[in-house]
C-alpha cells in the first residue's frame, strides 16, 4: 500500500465518521439544516450521490430561499445525470440570488450541463449582472 492509498483510506474512513455523526445527529433534528449541509459535502466526496441528492433536496425545502442550496441541488443531480432537473434547480438558484459567476464556470461537478443552450443562457445572466 503505497502512502498515498493510505492517506485516502484514513481520509475516508475520517469522512465516513463525520457521516455518523451527522446521521445521529439528524436523528434528534431531521431539519437540522446545518447538519444537512455537512452530510450533503460528506456523502459528496465519498462518492454516495443518491444520498447527496436526497439530502440536498431535504435543503432546498427546508431553505427554499438559500441559493447556494439550490446550486448545490444542481450539482447533485447533474452528477447523476439529471439534465432537466439541474438546469430547473441552477434556475431556481439564480431566481433566489445566486450569482457567482466564477464559482459557475470553474465547478467542474457541472460540466455534463457546459454545452446546453440553457446553461449558456444562466451564464449570460449571471454575467449581466456583475
Amino acid at each position: 500500500m503505497t502512502n498515498s492509498s493510505a492517506g485516502d483510506s484514513i481520509e475516508q474512513a475520517g469522512i465516513r465518521f463525520q457521516i455518523g455523526m451527522y446521521e445521529e445527529a439528524l436523528h434528534a433534528d431531521p431539519d437540522d439544516a446545518e447538519a444537512l449541509r455537512f452530510l450533503a459535502h460528506a456523502y459528496g466526496q465519498i462518492g454516495k450521490g443518491e444520498e447527496r441528492l436526497q439530502t440536498d433536496q431535504h435543503l432546498a425545502r427546508l431553505t427554499p430561499h438559500d441559493p447556494r442550496v439550490h446550486y448545490n441541488l444542481a450539482c447533485s443531480h447533474a452528477l447523476l445525470g439529471e439534465t432537466e432537473k439541474a438546469i430547473t434547480s441552477l434556475e431556481d438558484a439564480c431566481g433566489v440570488g445566486f450569482r457567482d459567476a466564477v464559482l459557475l464556470r470553474r465547478d467542474n461537478e457541472l460540466d455534463s450541463l457546459r454545452d446546453d443552450p440553457r446553461f449558456i443562457a444562466i451564464e449570460r445572466l449571471i454575467d449581466d449582472d456583475q
